[in-house]
């Protein structure tokens, strides 16, 4: 049962969703079940496995609920008896439980396979983001040259980034071959939940492109929430600092940083 469980969590981390494992660690007296006994509280409310069933169960999975929504780990200890404060179960013993919560982690969809896209890969790895490719050229888009890349998406771009579940904690960056399909690839990702949407090109060239999509009818607000020309303006040509102009913009907006020298900023000691 336990490789079900942990089946289920990957399933669930692989799907963008969170999952909480609940396992009992301590068990005193009598209890439903002993030391080690696990469940699984998905995102949706559905429990996988058990740690006795009942009322514990119940209450467990509401505190399992709460630290999904805070992101935190939380040890919990339960009476069940009908002592004040218990669970009011007839077991009589006691039991502590530990729930651990799996988010999904931080994904960049890197959309192209060029030299920047390379780059941006391997800058992404150091910095343990799961990394995505997105590209429709097979030569561009293997193994061989992105062997760590968590995913490889092969195929017409536009329609694989319209399948792929784009949520608050994917960063897209839109590296293709040509501003067409920069655009392409912008507009099946525009109206998507990314919390970060960014688009190579110069002033010229975005400008084209931004004004394509308000003409056909995409909102301001939509608009402007995308970072192009993309990256921050730390000088240089090459596709490694570009790159790492490109990661500098993302972990600013990832961390809620600031654009500030830290020698400018005053002690407080």
């Amino acid at each position: 049962m336990e490789y079900k469980i942990l089946d289920v969590i990957t399933n669930e981390i692989k799907r963008n969703k969170r999952a909480a494992l609940v396992t009992i660690t301590k068990v005193q007296g009598s209890s439903p079940r002993k030391e080690g006994s696990m469940m699984v509280l998905k995102e949706d409310g559905t429990i996988f496995g058990t740690i006795g069933g009942g009322k514990l169960e119940l209450v467990a999975a509401k505190w399992a609920k709460k630290c999904m929504q805070n992101g935190k780990d939380e040890n919990y200890h339960f009476k069940l008896n009908d002592e004040e404060g218990s669970l009011h179960m007839q077991c009589g013993g006691e039991v502590e439980v530990f729930i651990k919560v799996f988010a999904p982690p931080n994904k960049l969809l890197i959309v192209g396979g060029g030299h920047i896209a390379l780059k941006l890969y391997e800058l992404s790895t150091i910095l343990g983001f799961y990394n995505v490719i997105f590209e429709d050229r097979e030569e561009f888009c293997n193994r061989e040259r992105f062997p760590g890349a968590d995913e490889l998406k092969i195929g017409d771009i536009e329609e694989l980034l319209h399948e792929y579940d784009i949520n608050d904690n994917c960063y897209v960056v839109i590296v293709t071959r040509g501003h067409k399909y920069d655009e392409i690839a912008l507009r099946a990702v525009i109206e998507s939940d990314a919390k970060y949407i960014g688009m190579i090109g110069s002033k010229n060239k975005t400008k084209y492109v931004m004004d394509n999509l308000i003409e056909s009818g995409i909102h301001d607000d939509v608009i402007n929430k995308v970072y192009a020309p993309i990256g921050i303006k730390l000088g240089g040509e090459t596709p490694e600092e570009i790159a790492f102009s490109i990661m500098s913009e993302i972990l600013l907006v990832k961390n809620q940083g600031k654009l500030i020298h830290m020698k400018d900023i005053k002690s407080t000691d």
